[in-house]
C-alpha cells in the first residue's frame, strides 16, 4: 500500500528530474462531474436506508460492553467481508478489534472509525419514553454507539460502488473504537502503527445534530490507572496487629488524593472507584485496588497528575508497610481536529441538512426530555449547527481516545443526529431513540455527508495535501504526539468479562431477527412512541 504523503514526496522528486506525471494514475474529473457523483452517492445511501436500519437495530440488540463486543464485531465484519473487504482480526492483541480494508488501486488511504460498546446498567426498550429495561440491570446502548459503524458501512459501500464504476483509485479502511467507554483501544492501535500508512481519518459519533469542528476541541484527555496494594491477612478480631491492610493503603491514597482535589486547577478532573476492597470484614484485606481517571486539557497536565498520583500511592504503601503496583488501563490525548477535512465536510452537511422529523419523532423526544427534567423541552433539532471553530479558551469535560488518532493523522469527528437533545449521557434515557426512526434517519443523513466527503478527497487529491499542511504546520508545530502507554503495556481485555457473562444468555433472547420483523420495535411489540400514562 503506497502512502499518499510518501507518494507526494516521491512525485515532487520526480518532477524535479524533469519527468511529467500526475499524482495518481486515475483521470482528473471536472467539478461538474464530481458534484454529480456526490449527488449520486447520496442517493445510493438513501436507497440503502433499510439496510442501515437493520444494522443499527441489530447492534443495539447485542448490547455488549467494552472488550466484550463479540457478536457486534462478528456481525459487522461479516457484512464487510461479504462486500469484498479484507478483515484483519484481533489487532493490537484485542480479540474483538479488527481493521477492514478494500482497495481500488493507487490513491488516498481513508480510514473510517466509530465506537461499538455500550453502557453498564443502561438496558432500555427503544421508543418508550420512560425507564423500562429490556433486561433489568443489563448493559444497554446509553451512548448510542450502535449507530456509528452501520453509518460508516452504509457510506463506504455506496462510495465503493462509485469507485469501481468510475475507476477511482483509493483505499477504504473501517475500524471499530473497541471499549471506548474505557478509553482502552485507540492508543494501542496508534502505538502499534495501525495508522502509520493512512492519509486521513473520518470518525463518527452519535449526537443530536449534524456537525463537525476543527482545532482544539472541548473536553480533556486522560490516563486511566489502577493501583493495587498487597499486604498480609490476619483475623480482624483475633490478631489484627499481625495484619497489613491493603485496603488501608488504598483508602489512604483515596483520602490523600481527595485532599489534593482542593488544589487542582478547575480544568482538571479526577474520579475513582474501588475495584477490590477485600473479601469479608473478619479478614484483614491482603489485597485492594483503586482505579483512577486523571483528566486535563493538555498532555503535560495529564502526565503531571499521573506522576503526583504515583508518588501518593508509594506514600500510602510506605504508611501501611504494603507493596504497590500500578497498571495503565486506558489513555486518551486531548482532541485536535483538521481544518481542511472539517470545512470540506461542513459544505456537504449544508447540502444534506437535518432529517425531516415526524410528529411521532418529536412527541417521543419531548416526552423523554420531560421525563428526565431536561432544560431542553422543544424536541429534536430543527436547525443545523454551525461549523465548530477552535475553542479560544480550554473547556474541561469528557474525553475520547480518538484524540490519539487525531494527533497521528488528519482527523475529524462527524456528529450525526440520531439522539435526543438535552439528555445527561451514559444513561438509559440516551438508549431510547437508538433503535427508532430518529436513529435511522440520523444515520442516513450522516452517511450521505460522509460518502460525499470521501468522494471529495478521492477526486481532489490536493485536499489531502492541504489537510497534511494544516496538520504539520499548525496542529503539530509545537506539540508532538507520544503515546502514554509503553511497548510493554497490554490492553485490559479482561475488563467487563464477568458483567457481560452475567447477562449474555438473557440478552440473547432479545437479539433482533430481521428475517421475521421489519424493525426491532416490531419485534419488541413497542407502539411508537409509547408514553407514560398520566
Amino acid at each position: 500500500m503506497l502512502n499518499y504523503k510518501k507518494f507526494t514526496v516521491l512525485f515532487l522528486s520526480v518532477m524535479c528530474l524533469g519527468f511529467s506525471q500526475t499524482i495518481f494514475a486515475q483521470k482528473k474529473l471536472s467539478k461538474k462531474k464530481i458534484e454529480k457523483l456526490k449527488a449520486e452517492v447520496a442517493q445510493i445511501v438513501e436507497s440503502n436506508h433499510k439496510q442501515s436500519q437493520i444494522m443499527v437495530d441489530k447492534v443495539f440488540s447485542f448490547a455488549e460492553l467494552g472488550f466484550q463486543e463479540i457478536e457486534s464485531s462478528k456481525y459487522l465484519t461479516g457484512i464487510l467481508e461479504d462486500n469484498g473487504f479484507k478483515i484483519e482480526k484481533a489487532v493490537s492483541g484485542i480479540p474483538t478489534a479488527w481493521f477492514a480494508t478494500w482497495s481500488n488501486g493507487e490513491g488516498p488511504v481513508i480510514a473510517l472509525g466509530s465506537d461499538v460498546d455500550c453502557i453498564p446498567k443502561a438496558s432500555q426498550y427503544p421508543g418508550v419514553a420512560y425507564h423500562k429495561p429490556i433486561v433489568d440491570g443489563a448493559p444497554g446502548h446509553g451512548e448510542g454507539h450502535n449507530a456509528g459503524i452501520p453509518l460508516n458501512i452504509t457510506a463506504v459501500l455506496a462510495v465503493k460502488q462509485i469507485m469501481e464504476r468510475e475507476n477511482i483509485g483509493g483505499t477504504l479502511i473501517l475500524w471499530p473504537g473497541i471499549a471506548e467507554e474505557l478509553v482502552a483501544a485507540k492508543a494501542w492501535y496508534t502505538r502499534d502503527g495501525l495508522f502509520d500508512n493512512i492519509d486521513m481519518c473520518i470518525f463518527t459519533h452519535v449526537s443530536s445534530n449534524l456537525s463537525v469542528s476543527y482545532g482544539a476541541a472541548r473536553g480533556t484527555g486522560l490516563i486511566s490507572v489502577e493501583y493495587t496494594f498487597e499486604g498480609e491477612s490476619a483475623h480482624s478480631a483475633g490478631s489484627p496487629w499481625r495484619g497489613r491492610s491493603a485496603l488501608d493503603a488504598a483508602e489512604l491514597m483515596n483520602i490523600g488524593w481527595n485532599y489534593k482535589r482542593e488544589h487542582l486547577h478547575p480544568l482538571k478532573r479526577s474520579h475513582s472507584i474501588f475495584t477490590d476492597a477485600g473479601d469479608q470484614p473478619n479478614v484483614v484485606p491482603s489485597k485492594a485496588s483503586i482505579w483512577f481517571y486523571f483528566r486535563d486539557v493538555t498532555y503535560e497536565g495529564i502526565m503531571e497528575m499521573y506522576k503526583e498520583a504515583n508518588d501518593m500511592a508509594k506514600g500510602a504503601a510506605l504508611m501501611t508497610k504494603t507493596t504497590m503496583s500500578s497498571k495503565i488501563l486506558g489513555t486518551a490525548w486531548p482532541r485536535h481536529f483538521n481544518k481542511t477535512i472539517a470545512e470540506t465536510m461542513y459544505d456537504n452537511i449544508k447540502t444534506v441538512g437535518l432529517p425531516e422529523w415526524s410528529e411521532e419523532d418529536q412527541t417521543l423526544a419531548k416526552a423523554v426530555q420531560k421525563e428526565v427534567n431536561s432544560n431542553r423541552t422543544n424536541g429534536l433539532s430543527k436547525e443545523l449547527s454551525k461549523l465548530g471553530l477552535p475553542i479560544k479558551s480550554p473547556v474541561s469535560g469528557g474525553s475520547d481516545d480518538i484524540g490519539d488518532v487525531s494527533w497521528k493523522v488528519p482527523t475529524v469527528t462527524m456528529r450525526f443526529p440520531s439522539n435526543i437533545p438535552g439528555l445527561q449521557g451514559h444513561h438509559w434515557s440516551n438508549a431510547i431513540a437508538m433503535a427508532t426512526p430518529i436513529a435511522h434517519k440520523g444515520v442516513t443523513a450522516g452517511a450521505k455527508v460522509e460518502a460525499m466527503t470521501i468522494i471529495d478527497f478521492l477526486t481532489k487529491p490536493d485536499l489531502v495535501e492541504q489537510a497534511w499542511d494544516y496538520f504539520n504546520n499548525e496542529q503539530s508545530k509545537d506539540t508532538k504526539y507520544q503515546p502514554m502507554i509503553s511497548a510493554d503495556d497490554l490492553p485490559p481485555i479482561y475488563l467487563n468479562e464477568d458483567k457481560q457473562k452475567q447477562f449474555r444468555s438473557q440478552l440473547e433472547k432479545f437479539y433482533y431477527d430481521e428475517t421475521k420483523y421489519k424493525s426491532y420495535l416490531e419485534q419488541l411489540g413497542v407502539t411508537y412512541p409509547t408514553l407514560k400514562k398520566d
